[in-house]
C-alpha cells in the first residue's frame, strides 16, 4: 500500500465551513463536491472531500470546532448569547493565566511564591465578583422591590401578582424582605444549573489510543516521562471537571451567604435582636461568617487549585453546603419573625406609602433606601479595587509589593471609623479632615505598589524580539481582571437603573423619583460617561497612528524608481492600509490598551473615593459645573441602562453574523480558550473539548495497524489563527512517539505578539521554545513552519526556532497571465491557496513518508 500523509486543517475563530477549509470549489447551485464527515458528531467533526480516495498521497481533512462557540441559527444561539452576560467572569478567569512566573509543573507551585500568592488573590477576586452579581440582585429584590416599593402603584409596575407585598401581614415587619431574597437565590440557582450543564466540556477523553502495535521501548517511555517544561504539558490541564464542581459549590454558597447577609445585617442594625430573636440571629450570623471564611481559605488550598478530573466534592464543600443551608433557614426564620419588643419598628425606616401620588407628603423627599446597602456596595467595590492593585503589584514585583495594598486595606476602615467617631479611646476628629481626603490617601498608598520596579522571573530570562515583551509591565492579570470588574459594575448599575425606572413608572412627577438606586450606581453613571469619552479618545489616537503608518507604507511601495500608473497607485493605497493595520495591531495595540487601562484605573480610584464620601454627584436642577456633572451622570445612567441589552444583542450577532464574529469574536474566543480554573461560573472553554478531540484523532490515526486503509504514515497539522493555538496546546500534550511523525504548519499565528505577551508563562519566549524543541526531529530539523503576511493584522512571525516563511500578498499589483481581475488582498485568509504554502507542503509530505529518508545535517 502506498504511503500516505494526512493534512489536518484546523480553522480559526470565524467558524469556516468544512468545504471552505478543505478548499473545495464553490458552486452556487450546490451540485459541487460536498465534504463528508469521517469522525465526530454534529457539534464537532472531522471532514474530508467526497472525492478523497485511499490512493491519494496527501489526504486533506478539516476539523470543524466552530459550533462550540458559533451558532447555526438555532435555539442554542440564544443560550450562547446569554453567556455574554458572564463576560466579567470570563475576563476574571483569564487573569489567572496572564500572571507571569507560573512554574512549568503545577505541582511545584507553592502558596507563598509569587505565582501562588497571585493565584490566590485572583481566586479571591473571582469570589468577590460572584458577590458583586449577587449583591446587585439582592439590591433589586430586597432594597428596590421589597423595601422601597411599598404602595400598590409601584408594585403594579412589576409583572406578576406582587401587590400582596404592600398590604396585610406581608407588609408588616421584615416579611417582604424574605420574598425579595428569593430573587438573588433564583439567580444563583440559574447560574448553578447553567454551569452544571456545561461540565461536559471538561469531560476527559481517551487521548492515548489502545495500542495495536508493539509496546514502546524504555527509551520512548523515558522520553514521554521527562519533566514538564511548559504548563500546557500538564496531563490534567484540560480535565478539570472535579475542580469545577468543588469551586462552583464554594461560589454558589458564598453568593447565597452574601445575599442573606444584606437583609439580616440591615434588620439587626435597625432592630437589635432580643429574646428569641437572639437564639436565631446568633447562629445565623456565625454560619454566614463561617461560609465566607472557609471559602477564603479554601480557594488557596491544593485540593481546589489542582485539576484532577471527576473527583468527589470533598469534605470542605460538604461543610460549606451544610452551613449555607442552616444559614438560609435561620435567615428566613429571622425575617419572618415579628419586630423585637425592645427595638424600633421597621416601618419607621421605610418610605411612606403614597409618595408616587403626592411627593410633598411627609418623609417622601428623604432617601429611604435599605439602611447599610449603599455602604456594603461601596466597601465591596473599594476592596475589589485594592485586590486588583495587589494582584498587579505582586505579579510585577513579587511578595514585597503586597505591603502597600495590605497597609491601605487595614488603615482605610480604621481611619473611616476614627473620622466617624466610632473608635473609643481616641481624641475626636478635628474639623479639617474629610472622609474623601483619607480615602484618597489610602488608595494612593495602595497604588504605589504598582510603581515598584519589575523583578524578572525564570520564564522571562530569554530576550524577547521586537514588540514581544511582557504586556503592561507584568501587570496583565490586573488589567484583564480590572476590565472584567468594570464591566460587572456597569452591568449591575445598568440593571439598577432599568429596574428603578420601571418601578417609578411613567406617572412619576418630573424631577422626583420615589424609588432611588444605590448611591454607588449614581457615581457609576458619571464614571461611565468619562470612560466612554476616554475610549473615544483612545480610538481617535489609534486612527491617527493608523494614518501615519499608512503614509509610511504607501511611500515605501511607491518609491521604487519606476513610473507607477494610476491603477497601481490605487492598489498601493489598498495594500498600505492592510500593512498599516498589521503594524498597528502588532506594534501599538497592547500599548494603547495599557494607556486606556491607566486612565480607567485613575477613574476607578476617584470613583471609590466618591462612593466612600457618601455624597451625590450633583443635585437635580443645578447650574454651572454642578449642572454639567448632573447631565453627564444622567447620560451615563442612560447608557448603563441600555448596556445589558446592547451586550446581549452583540452577543447574538457574534454567534450569527460572520462579519461581527470576525471583528468581535476574536476576543471572545481568546477568553473562552482557557479552562475555568479561577471562576467556575464563567462560560465553558471550547478548548476543553477541542484539544482532547484533536489529540485523540491524531494519535488514533497514527496508531492504526499496517493493513488498515485508514492508516497514515505522517500528519501535517495545519492550523490557522486560533486553530494555531489549539494545535500548539495539543502538540504539547501529545506523547513523543506521535510527535516524531507530525509536521506543524501555522499561519495567521498570534503566538508571539498576542498570546506570548499577555500569557508569557505559556507562550513567552522560553515556553514557546519548548514547543519547537518538542517538534525537533532526531536529525535536528524543527518540524514546524510558520507562514505570515505583512498585510495580516493577526498573523506574525514566531521566532521560536521554527522556519518563518513570508507569503506575498497580493501576488501582484495588477492582473497578469491572462487574468482580468486584480489579485485579491487576502490578509488573514486564503493561506492554503498561496504558492509558498503549496511548495512547503509538498516538501513536508515527502519528508513524512517512510520510504523517503529524512535528510541529515551536514
Amino acid at each position: 500500500m502506498a504511503e500516505r500523509v494526512l493534512e489536518l486543517r484546523v480553522h480559526g475563530v470565524s467558524n469556516t465551513p468544512p468545504d471552505q477549509t478543505l478548499g473545495l470549489p464553490a458552486d452556487p447551485t450546490g451540485a459541487g463536491p460536498q465534504p463528508r464527515r469521517v469522525s465526530g458528531g454534529d457539534v464537532t467533526g472531522f471532514y474530508r472531500a467526497s472525492t478523497s480516495t485511499p490512493d491519494d498521497p496527501v489526504v486533506v481533512e478539516a476539523y470543524s470546532w466552530g459550533q462550540l462557540t458559533s451558532g447555526a441559527r438555532t435555539a442554542r444561539d440564544v443560550e450562547r448569547a446569554l453567556w455574554t452576560f458572564l463576560l466579567p467572569f470570563t475576563l476574571a478567569n483569564v487573569a489567572l493565566y496572564a500572571r507571569p512566573g507560573i512554574p512549568s509543573d503545577p505541582d511545584t507551585e507553592r502558596w507563598g511564591s509569587r505565582s501562588g500568592i497571585t493565584a490566590w488573590l485572583i481566586r479571591l477576586f473571582c469570589l468577590s465578583l460572584t458577590g458583586t452579581l449577587v449583591i446587585a440582585a439582592t439590591g433589586i429584590g430586597v432594597d428596590l422591590i421589597a423595601w422601597q416599593c411599598v404602595d400598590q402603584a409601584c408594585l403594579r409596575q412589576l409583572p406578576g401578582p406582587w401587590e400582596f407585598l404592600g398590604r396585610g401581614w406581608w407588609h408588616a415587619d421584615a416579611h417582604a424582605l424574605a420574598v425579595g431574597l428569593l430573587l438573588p437565590l433564583a439567580v444563583l440557582l440559574v447560574l448553578g444549573v447553567v454551569a452544571w450543564r456545561t461540565y461536559q466540556y471538561e469531560a476527559e477523553m481517551p487521548a492515548e489510543p489502545r495500542p495495536r502495535h508493539p509496546v514502546p521501548d524504555d527509551a520512548e517511555r523515558l522520553a514521554d516521562a521527562t519533566p514538564l517544561a511548559n504548563p500546557l504539558q500538564d496531563p490534567t490541564f484540560w480535565c478539570g471537571e472535579g475542580q469545577l464542581r468543588r469551586a462552583a459549590v464554594l461560589h454558589l454558597c458564598v453568593g447565597a451567604a452574601l445575599a442573606a447577609a444584606v437583609p439580616v445585617g440591615a434588620v439587626l442594625v435597625m432592630d437589635p435582636a432580643r429574646g428569641v430573636r437572639v437564639a436565631v440571629a446568633a447562629p445565623t450570623v456565625a454560619a454566614l461568617v463561617a461560609v465566607v471564611a472557609i471559602a477564603v481559605v479554601a480557594v488557596g488550598r491544593p485540593w481546589l487549585t489542582r485539576r484532577s478530573g471527576a473527583t468527589p466534592l470533598g469534605r470542605w464543600s460538604l461543610a460549606v453546603g451544610v452551613l449555607t443551608g442552616l444559614a438560609l433557614v435561620g435567615t428566613f426564620t429571622l425575617l419572618l419573625l415579628p419586630d423585637g419588643p425592645a427595638g424600633t419598628p421597621l416601618a419607621q425606616f421605610r418610605p411612606p406609602a403614597g409618595c408616587t401620588r403626592d411627593p410633598a407628603a411627609a418623609g417622601c423627599l428623604t432617601d429611604h433606601s435599605l439602611p447599610g446597602y449603599d455602604g456594603i456596595v461601596a466597601w465591596l467595590a473599594t476592596y475589589q479595587v485594592l485586590l486588583l492593585i495587589a494582584i498587579g503589584s505582586v505579579a510585577r514585583s513579587g511578595r514585597r509589593a503586597l505591603l502597600a495594598p495590605t497597609t491601605a486595606a487595614v488603615l482605610l476602615p480604621l481611619g473611616m471609623a476614627w473620622l466617624d467617631g466610632r473608635l473609643p479611646g481616641l481624641p475626636t476628629t478635628p474639623d479639617g479632615p474629610r472622609i474623601w481626603m483619607f480615602a484618597a490617601a489610602a488608595i494612593t498608598l495602595a497604588a504605589t505598589g504598582l510603581l515598584l520596579p519589575r523583578t524578572d522571573v525564570a520564564a522571562d530570562r530569554r530576550p524577547a524580539a521586537g514588540h514581544t515583551g511582557v504586556a503592561w509591565g507584568g501587570r496583565g492579570a490586573a488589567v484583564i481582571a480590572g476590565f472584567g470588574w468594570m464591566m460587572a459594575i456597569a452591568y449591575c448599575a445598568g440593571l439598577h437603573y432599568w429596574i428603578t425606572d420601571r418601578l417609578n413608572g411613567p406617572s412619576s412627577p418630573s424631577g422626583f423619583s420615589p424609588i432611588v438606586p444605590p448611591l454607588p450606581a449614581l457615581w457609576a453613571g458619571l464614571a461611565c460617561t468619562v470612560a466612554t469619552a476616554a475610549l473615544i479618545g483612545t480610538l481617535i489616537h489609534a486612527g491617527v497612528i493608523l494614518h501615519r503608518l499608512r503614509r509610511v507604507e504607501y511611500a515605501r511601495l511607491t518609491t521604487g524608481g519606476q513610473a507607477v500608473s494610476a491603477h497601481d497607485l490605487r492598489r498601493c493605497r489598498d495594500v498600505s492600509t492592510y500593512r498599516a493595520l498589521h503594524r498597528l495591531v502588532g506594534e501599538h495595540a497592547v500599548r494603547l490598551i495599557g494607556c486606556y487601562a491607566t486612565v480607567a484605573a485613575v477613574l476607578v480610584g476617584l470613583s471609590c473615593v466618591a462612593m466612600l464620601s457618601r455624597t451625590r454627584p450633583a443635585a437635580a436642577g443645578a447650574s454651572g459645573w454642578a449642572g454639567l456633572v448632573h447631565a453627564a451622570a444622567d447620560l451615563g445612567d442612560t447608557m448603563l441602562g441600555w448596556l445589558p441589552l446592547v451586550v446581549a444583542g452583540l452577543g447574538m450577532l457574534v454567534y450569527r453574523n460572520d462579519t461581527v464574529r470576525r471583528s468581535v469574536g476574536v476576543l471572545w474566543d481568546i477568553g473562552t480558550f482557557w479552562p475555568r480554573a479561577a471562576h467556575p461560573l464563567a462560560p465553558p472553554s471550547y478548548a476543553e473539548r477541542a484539544v482532547p478531540e484533536l489529540q485523540t484523532r491524531v494519535a488514533g490515526i497514527l496508531a492504526l495497524a499496517e493493513p488498515d486503509p485508514r492508516r497514515m504514515d505522517g500528519v501535517i497539522l495545519s492550523g490557522h489563527s486560533q486553530g494555531t493555538v489549539l494545535c500548539a496546546a495539543m502538540l504539547l500534550q501529545l506523547p513523543t512517539r506521535w510527535r516524531r511523525r507530525i509536521w506543524f504548519l501555522s499561519y495567521g499565528c498570534q503566538l508571539t505578539r498576542l498570546y506570548g505577551r499577555v500569557f508569557p508563562a505559556y507562550f513567552g519566549p522560553d515556553r514557546l521554545r519548548v514547543l519547537a524543541d518538542a517538534l525537533t526531529w532526531p536529525s535536528g530539523y524543527v518540524a514546524w513552519t510558520n507562514f505570515w503576511r505583512c498585510t495580516d493584522p493577526l498573523g506574525w512571525q514566531v521566532d521560536a526556532g521554527e522556519r518563518d516563511v513570508p507569503v506575498s500578498d497580493p501576488e501582484a499589483l495588477h492582473p497578469s497571465g491572462g487574468e482580468v481581475a486584480d489579485p485579491p488582498i487576502r490578509n488573514h485568509s486564503g493561506y492554503p491557496e498561496a504558492l509558498e504554502f503549496h511548495r512547503e507542503r509538498t516538501l513536508v509530505a515527502r519528508l513524512l513518508r517512510r520510504t523517503v529518508p529524512s535528510p541529515r545535517i551536514g
